[in-house]
């Protein structure tokens, strides 16, 4: 394995262009940015308040030695909570221009080190339609991501099939990751709404993917789920069984929802090397690839060592997870 083994599809990145239009223009959605604590920034939106960000999640110099200590060849470089949903109409934009404007800067002064997936107003999905068409241009952008839902809509909603069409046609994955969980109320000790909520929710989404027939309708989209698929791995065989006790569902949806779980792409994230192992068996290593969390708490600080010391990932499926699979999917020069 050569010094920098693997590409990281899972790592978040905060730009100061985008925390600082949210202190600046936040407070009409009761959202800002508090530079005051010594530790790093604090995000705000409404309940929600962010841990302090740290250098790493901001200072790309930080990161590339970060990635440097890891063996990390690539970061995909993304947005995650709060993302810009609730920022309206014109804020919702003008956030994700600053994320992604951002993400090509980095991508041009490091291009063999940093790519970047789109933040899209998914809200406003004539302007996530737009930014499409700008981002798809831009060099280094190789995917988009998105909530397990947005606001109050399902990823199903037949708003969003013109953002999935013009995704099919740019060629460009839709990566996923949970925002505000579902049954955030009951969540609200140990972390839950992280651990319980997040899994839940990823599975959740791509239920409503598999069952309203969004796979379906846009065999082309390529979309990689979270966290190996969240709790999706484990409750398939009961969304199973629910489908073969609906015939109104079986007629509307002829093949079982077992056969979509190769439709999707994972990550490597379970902290559970058995349910790592499970998922290969069950999806294939060739759906899966590298994902840290960069740089949270509830991510891997080795990622390429999860994969590498696994006792049960042999050396050509350790090759498509750390590098293979996302440079094929994100139309990646091979490593160097």
């Amino acid at each position: 394995m050569h010094a920098h083994g693997g590409i990281d599809i899972h790592a978040h990145y905060y730009p100061e262009n985008y925390l600082e239009l949210m202190r600046d223009e936040g407070s009409p959605f009761d959202a800002g940015c508090d530079w005051s604590n010594p530790r790093g920034p604090r995000m705000k939106v409404g309940k929600y308040l962010s841990v302090p960000l740290d250098r790493a999640f901001i200072d790309i110099d930080a990161r590339l030695q970060a990635m440097d200590e890891q063996h990390v060849r690539v970061h995909a470089l993304s947005l995650s909570l709060p993302m810009v949903y609730w920022g309206g109409r014109k804020l919702g934009q003008k956030l994700c221009w600053a994320f992604n404007d951002a993400v090509v800067a980095a991508h041009e002064a490091h291009p063999d080190r940093l790519i970047g997936f789109a933040v899209l107003p998914m809200h406003e999905p004539d302007l996530a339609v737009q930014e499409i068409d700008r981002v798809a241009k831009l060099p280094g952008m190789r995917g988009v991501y998105a909530a397990t839902r947005v606001l109050d809509r399902e990823l199903s909603d037949e708003a969003f099939f013109p953002v999935y069409e013009r995704l099919e046609d740019a060629g460009l994955p839709l990566f996923l990751h949970p925002l505000w969980v579902i049954g955030e109320e009951r969540l609200g000790r140990f972390r839950f709404d992280n651990a319980l909520g997040n899994p839940f929710d990823t599975a959740v989404a791509a239920s409503y993917l598999i069952f309203d027939g969004v796979l379906d309708r846009f065999p082309k989209l390529d979309i990689c789920l979270p966290h190996t698929g969240g709790a999706l791995l484990s409750v398939i065989g009961r969304l199973n069984h629910c489908w073969t006790t609906q015939p109104a569902l079986m007629e509307k949806m002829p093949r079982a929802p077992l056969d979509y779980l190769r439709r999707f792409y994972y990550d490597t994230i379970t902290h559970s090397p058995s349910l790592l192992a499970y998922a290969i068996d069950q999806i294939g290593a060739d759906r899966i690839m590298l994902g840290s969390d960069y740089c949270y708490a509830m991510g891997y600080e080795r990622p390429v060592e999860v994969v590498t010391e696994h006792p049960r990932i042999g050396a050509e499926q350790q090759r498509l997870i750390l590098e293979g699979n996302a440079a094929r999917l994100l139309r990646l020069p091979a490593a160097v």
